[in-house]
């Protein structure tokens, strides 16, 4: 029996440390200076953890009634044993513990990614709203210019049209240069 049973606790430690390997491989590319978003990888990763934590949890009770209870049949565990059965228990302590805490890490990390694309949707929506003030001074200018008023002075003046189209230019370069250098385009 304890045969048996170092060999499913072996093949889950192995297991804990491919799913530790795909979750920093993970990591690196969540930390990446690509925008990729990764959240389904995480949910996926996240998948396998609670079903291999599911594995794993319902054999620490067996194994702890193993090294301290009787067997089914009332009889106890011979002395010798007791340190091969402890062993097992011990791997999958660790084994357990380590499934627990890479549950805790993808959770940090889906966090990251979700802060991540937060901020990459706050520097699209600081771009969108910068473009959206540069083209909105000529539109105030346009439409100052298209109420058809008789008594406007720049409307007979020869340098009237000109000098509107010069002041669209200028103060949307103006925004332009500004937003360009607080870094918002």
């Amino acid at each position: 029996m304890h045969a048996v049973l170092d060999v499913v606790v072996d093949a889950y430690s192995h297991a804990a440390d491919k799913v530790r390997a795909a979750l920093t491989k993970l990591e690196d590319c969540v930390f990446s200076t690509s925008r990729v978003d990764h959240t389904e990888q995480i949910y996926s990763l996240k998948r396998e953890v609670r079903e291999f934590r599911d594995a794993v949890q319902p054999l620490v009770p067996v194994l702890q009634s193993l090294l301290t209870g009787p067997e089914a049949d009332g009889h106890a565990h011979p002395p010798k044993v007791l340190p091969y059965f402890r062993d097992v228990a011990d791997h999958l302590n660790r084994t357990d513990t380590e499934v627990r805490t890479l549950d805790q890490l993808l959770n940090s990390v889906l966090d990251a990614q979700q802060a991540r694309v937060g901020t990459w949707q706050n520097d699209d929506m600081r771009r969108i709203s910068a473009w959206a003030a540069i083209f909105a001074i000529p539109t105030m200018v346009a439409g100052v210019y298209g109420m058809n008023f008789e008594h406007m002075p720049e409307l007979r003046w020869s340098f009237g049209y000109p000098l509107a189209l010069a002041l669209m230019a200028m103060a949307s370069g103006l925004l332009y240069r500004a937003f360009r250098r607080n870094g918002w385009l």
